[in-house]
């Protein structure tokens, strides 16, 4: 029983934390890590305040044959063994059958130390309840509602985070939501090109036509995780560029939504080659929307297409047309950029701007040069640009172009491709001043010192936690 007793020792919940926390940064899953940071610490913070509060002291005349120190009720190391056991469970057992498994384990070892601990006579049995009742509840509840299994899913099968299960009840809700609000005959959904995607679940959509004939949409599904992300993103973007980017994050997930299947129309009517709309759905209200439009049916990614003199003309077409009609697209990568027929096609609109600033189209400009010489030469690509802009245009492009400003795709498949096309775009092009895009204002000052400080009060706040949890 003093074995099974050391079960709570202080280096066995530190091993269990610690352990915890290593697994969870080795899998970058920090949305669950800040929330066990706060959740198990914040915990012990509060069973110490009730202790001081209702906490009874051992009666006088009582063996006990292990040891024991503090107050008698609630029982301490009994609390303090649920909050581990409770933040394993949630943070690093994926949410169904694996965790309902868990739980029956971690019932069963909390039952035997609690059994072991009455027959070393260190608890009464109402100690060992008020510690449950303020453990196991507390931090449950804490983790439903900082990392609620639909939108932050545990889960080892690698992928992104951002992409969403769309089986079980979701699957039945999108099915219903398309049938009901843009009466679509759905026959089926799938994931579809989830390496691509980082800010939403894409998804192919089979559907039924009224005369019997089968089609297939293509449906980008939105939830407040992707919401999070945005805000992060935009965050990030104005630390990084400042009033270069004058963004301001989406305040609903239905106006992220909103946002896009506005996009898609308005660079429909401006005659780009885009995928033409079909609304969005709501599947759970200011949670979860699917925007949906048509599938590019036998469209190849630039990096898998043929590449010739026809599509270059067309891609850099596409890239004048946006300039003239105000917009700019500000995600062109090979991913982003299909051809068909010998004709380009742009997904993927969701990061899109009206009415940007100069050197975000002389960027676009330049990406999708960029785009382009992964499949042909610099030489090649500038000569046929010469033909459709100036080469004032071209040398602006590439004097903003920068690492940052280049999407991480095509900045990878750059860097496998071995040849340093920037500087050879920067040669063939007329001399000019690099464009400084570290440009402060207060805006971006705030943000950054408002950012540099949260993160050292929660690095502050961490390390009291965990001291006074007994992590440290």
């Amino acid at each position: 029983m003093l074995e099974v007793d050391a079960l709570a020792s202080p280096w066995t919940v530190r091993l269990m934390a610690w352990g915890t926390i290593a697994v969870l940064v080795a899998f970058h899953r920090f949305r669950h890590l800040a929330a066990y940071l706060v959740i198990v610490p914040g915990a012990t913070l509060l069973l110490s305040a009730v202790t001081q509060e209702i906490g009874r002291m051992r009666p006088v005349g009582v063996t006990v044959l292990g040891p024991w120190q503090g107050y008698a009720q609630p029982s301490r190391p009994v609390a303090t063994l649920t909050l581990a056991l409770t933040g394993v469970l949630y943070t690093l057992v994926p949410a169904g059958r694996w965790r309902n498994r868990g739980r029956w384990v971690a019932a069963v070892v909390i039952g035997v130390f609690c059994a072991a601990r009455l027959y070393l006579a260190v608890d009464h049995p109402t100690d060992q309840v008020t510690a449950l009742i303020l453990g196991w509840p507390l931090a449950v509840v804490g983790f439903w509602l900082a990392v609620p299994h639909d939108v932050f899913p545990v889960s080892y099968r690698g992928g992104r985070q951002a992409h969403l299960d769309i089986g079980g009840r979701r699957g039945e809700a999108i099915v219903t939501a398309l049938d009901h609000q843009l009466g679509l005959a759905v026959t089926g959904v799938e994931p579809f090109g989830l390496e691509a995607s980082a800010g939403s679940t894409p998804l192919r959509i089979h559907v039924r036509e009224p005369d019997g004939a089968k089609s297939a949409l293509f449906g980008k599904l939105y939830a407040l995780s992707h919401l999070r992300s945005d805000r992060w993103y935009k965050l990030a973007r104005t630390v990084i560029y400042g009033r270069l980017e004058d963004e301001k994050p989406f305040s609903t997930v239905r106006r992220l939504a909103e946002y896009e299947d506005h996009l898609l129309r308005l660079m429909r009517d401006a005659g780009l080659p885009t995928p033409y709309p079909h609304g969005f759905a709501e599947i759970t209200p200011e949670r979860e929307y699917l925007v949906v439009m048509e599938f590019f049916d036998g469209g190849q990614e630039m990096r898998r297409a043929h590449v010739d003199d026809r599509v270059i003309d067309d891609a850099l077409r596409v890239v004048r047309r946006m300039w003239d009609a105000g917009v700019a697209h500000r995600d062109l990568k090979p991913s982003n950029i299909l051809v068909r027929d010998g004709k380009v096609l742009l997904i993927d609109v969701a990061f899109a701007a009206v009415r940007p600033t100069p050197w975000r189209q002389a960027v676009d400009l330049a990406n999708m040069m960029l785009t382009l010489a992964l499949a042909s030469t610099p030489e090649h690509v500038y000569e046929r640009a010469l033909t459709v802009f100036a080469a004032d245009d071209v040398a602006e492009a590439f004097a903003a172009c920068r690492s940052i400003t280049i999407p991480s795709q095509l900045r990878s498949l750059m860097r496998a491709d071995g040849r340093h096309l920037t500087g050879r775009f920067r040669q063939l092009a007329p001399a000019r001043r690099p464009v400084p895009i570290q440009l402060w204002d207060i805006r971006r000052a705030a943000a950054t010192a408002a950012l540099v400080a949260a993160l050292a009060a929660a690095v502050i706040l961490s390390g009291i936690y965990l001291k006074v949890a007994g992590l440290l």
